[in-house]
């Protein structure tokens, strides 16, 4: 199906007012915010790694404020009133957390007899998963059914989680004391996981000298645009057309990482499937409604990395991977030229 003109316009100027306005307040970090963004209307979950503070929390409090509610007003799910739903929550791991503590519990009513369900901060539309590796393994795997189903199983009752439902994690990395490292089945849930470099002497003299309009902006940022914007981006996403050729690198990469001498274990089909949609949403962050090779080899580190597992023999894993990529990407051009 065709991306008509009107629907893509207004997914731009959706993508377009979100950048800017990270921008505003996340400075130094474009290409991250861009991935993050891409990652949101390509309805996958983003996974960010840096040291303490480099801006991984400022960055999800201020998206979550920056997409507001729906013209009506409401907060809630369409089919259930009663089960409120917000914006924004955020949730700040620590080792003695219990899977209740993020995903709700049932409570006794002694006046009424009955239980009643307290719904945990999961019931929003954007989730900030904060330094996700300091809890143990347990709560960790709560997290599994939100992303992948986006519904909560408590007790034999599965309640829906919002249709928008985005988590943006961070973790710190696993050099520092108090970290429980994700397993790969619980990474695998990250469409994309983005480390955060230092930001270079320039940038960090600006943030400095305009420290108190920035927080300012993170606290309570105006927002730029509504949930149903950012579903109607992701339906506009799935339609952004990918080539056979373009398809046909994506499995030959993916089939490169199995049985491959560098790497222990390869990519899934999921892992296929999510660089198609991934390299769809980086298409529309720049301005495309077709992805292109170049698309393909900006975000398949992003999608594969932390999906992959290198030997130690195969040095740095980036550069790794972009080595074991480069037969297809090179076929992949030939095409292009060839028409």
């Amino acid at each position: 199906m065709q991306i008509q003109p009107n629907e893509l316009q207004t997914t731009f100027r959706t993508i377009s007012s979100l950048i800017t306005a990270l921008e505003k307040v996340i400075r130094g970090r474009s290409d991250t915010i861009r991935l993050v963004i891409a990652a949101l209307i390509a309805d996958g979950h983003v996974l960010l790694e840096d040291y303490p503070g480099s801006g991984k929390t400022t960055l999800a409090k201020t998206l979550g404020g920056l997409i507001g509610p729906d013209q009506s007003g409401s907060t809630r799910f369409p089919s259930r009133a009663s089960d409120p739903i917000v914006n924004f929550r955020r949730i700040q791991f620590t080792p003695d957390m219990l899977p209740g503590d993020v995903l709700g519990v049932n409570v006794f009513d002694p006046k009424s007899g009955r239980f009643s369900f307290m719904h945990g901060p999961v019931f929003a539309h954007i989730v900030l998963a904060d330094e996700i590796n300091r809890t143990g393994p347990k709560v960790q795997a709560a997290f599994l059914e939100c992303m992948a189903e986006k519904q909560v199983t408590m007790d034999n009752v599965t309640r829906p989680l919002d249709q928008l439902f985005f988590v943006l994690g961070t973790q710190n990395p696993l050099d520092i004391a108090g970290t429980y490292p994700l397993p790969q089945v619980q990474l695998d849930r990250f469409l994309l996981k983005v480390p955060m470099s230092y930001v270079d002497s320039a940038t960090e003299f600006a943030i400095l000298e305009n420290h108190t309009a920035i927080r300012d902006g993170s606290s309570a940022p105006t927002p730029v645009c509504t949930r149903s914007d950012i579903l109607a981006a992701r339906e506009v996403c799935e339609q952004v057309y990918i080539a056979p050729s373009l398809r046909e690198a994506m499995v030959e990469i993916v089939q490169l990482t199995r049985g491959n001498p560098m790497i222990q274990f390869g990519a899934s089909t999921r892992a296929a499937l999510m660089l198609q949609t991934a390299t769809r949403a980086w298409a529309l962050i720049n301005g495309r409604d077709h992805a292109t090779e170049d698309d393909l080899r900006a975000i398949a580190p992003y999608v594969l990395l932390h999906r992959l597992r290198f030997h130690a023999g195969a040095g740095e894993a980036r550069k790794a991977l972009e080595a074991l990529m480069q037969p297809a990407m090179e076929k992949l051009v030939r095409r292009a030229l060839n028409g």
